[in-house]
């Protein structure tokens, strides 16, 4: 079973990575680019503190979700971006004084959550513990984005293997949100940590297998990079079809990234 703790506390230790980068930057780097179309610094980080706050309604106020998901049908297909542009036009101080106080609310009501109690959210129901990694997976995400627009390398850690589970665990999601059937077997998922050990997913008789390194899958199904500029290799047709699908956040499936795009 997941230890919330643990992924609570990996969750704050990434978030302050993130945070660490942008505190100082000035002005004018918030408005960089992102490689999100359309999406400056000040929109992933607005768009981190914006997600963070409709979990906080999942997690402390489950009763008022279902108002959450009318009022997100009102808004259309774009409500996703337009939260991250009412955010970003905010000034600086604000979008991060906005992050640091969401993120420590949800951190404690996430660990406040009954065990064995399910939260409501755009996609399947999930415990707290989910709830945590889906934070995780989606503040690396968008801290790669950051990371990205202003040319850092971020140095992978062991709070990788939290993605690395979810991003095997969210497979048939990915197919399901391409109006795809998931495949009827598991696959073998064996990925390089970055201390040297393997991580492993799956049935080790699995017919067939993906291997690579972790910090590849994690940009893969984080949409980050596209399959062809990572060292994943697949063994099976449908495993080469799910790196070209794979998507470990909610929504509609993603645009993900070029070829060659990073190089």
């Amino acid at each position: 079973m997941a230890d919330l703790g643990v992924i609570l506390g990996d969750l704050d230790a990434e978030t302050r990575t993130i945070d660490d980068v942008v505190a100082d930057l000035p002005a004018a780097d918030w408005a960089r680019a992102t490689p999100a179309e359309g999406w400056t610094i000040a929109h992933q980080i607005a768009h981190l503190a914006w997600t963070d706050r409709k979990a906080l309604i999942a997690a402390a106020h489950p009763e008022d979700w279902q108002a959450e998901v009318e009022e997100l049908l009102k808004a259309g297909e774009t409500y996703v971006d337009d939260g991250a542009a009412a955010g970003a036009e905010l000034p600086p101080k604000e979008i991060l004084e906005d992050w640091r106080n969401g993120r420590k609310q949800l951190a404690e009501a996430l660990a406040a959550v009954p065990d064995g109690q399910k939260l409501p959210w755009y996609g399947p129901p999930m415990s707290a513990a989910s709830m945590a990694t889906a934070r995780m997976m989606e503040t690396w995400a968008h801290g790669q984005d950051v990371f990205d627009a202003l040319g850092l390398t971020r140095e992978p850690t062991a709070r990788l293997w939290h993605i690395a589970r979810f991003g095997t665990r969210t497979r048939d999601f990915a197919y399901l949100t391409n109006s795809l059937a998931p495949p009827a077997e598991e696959f073998r998922v064996e990925l390089a940590a970055p201390d040297g050990t393997t991580w492993a997913f799956g049935p080790e008789a699995a017919e067939q297998k993906l291997t690579g390194s972790a910090l590849d899958f994690c940009l893969v199904v984080t949409q980050r990079r596209h399959p062809d500029d990572t060292d994943l290799v697949a063994s099976g047709a449908d495993v080469e079809e799910w790196l070209g699908i794979a998507q470990a956040f909610a929504g509609p499936p993603g645009n993900g990234r070029q070829p060659g795009q990073f190089a």
